[in-house]
């Protein structure tokens, strides 16, 4: 099963993170997106966007419109959070049109810890 793990992570952690797997000359294997904050996390992982997220996984690559269909949504609104999701590389354009969502698996990870 192929498995995302969305994080709060500093920027200059991620960075150092691949520039360690480059010169080993090793890729992580599992797929990790990070977010500076868990306020940018939340922002872009709206509750409306976590459902699509949910319809999509292990799904392969669908027309937005199939995706509103899934939701049971406007295809308008579904398409302006589908170009939000793209542009923080949450999605993928599918090769035949459409959009993918290339994992079967979401695990959200963050800390929050006293001031």
């Amino acid at each position: 099963m192929r498995t995302v793990t969305l994080d709060v992570r500093d920027p200059n952690d991620s960075m150092a993170d691949f520039v360690r797997s480059w010169k080993n000359g090793k890729a992580d294997k599992s797929a990790r997106i990070s977010f500076a904050s868990p306020e940018l996390l939340w922002k872009v992982l709206t509750a409306k966007r976590w459902e699509l997220l949910k319809a999509l996984c292990g799904a392969g690559p669908i027309s937005i419109r199939e995706a509103a269909r899934r939701v049971n949504r406007d295809v308008k609104a579904v398409h302006s959070d589908v170009t939000a999701l793209l542009s923080v590389g949450v999605l993928d354009r599918a090769e035949g049109g459409g959009i993918v969502f290339p994992f079967e698996a979401v695990k959200v990870e963050f800390l929050l810890q006293a001031a």
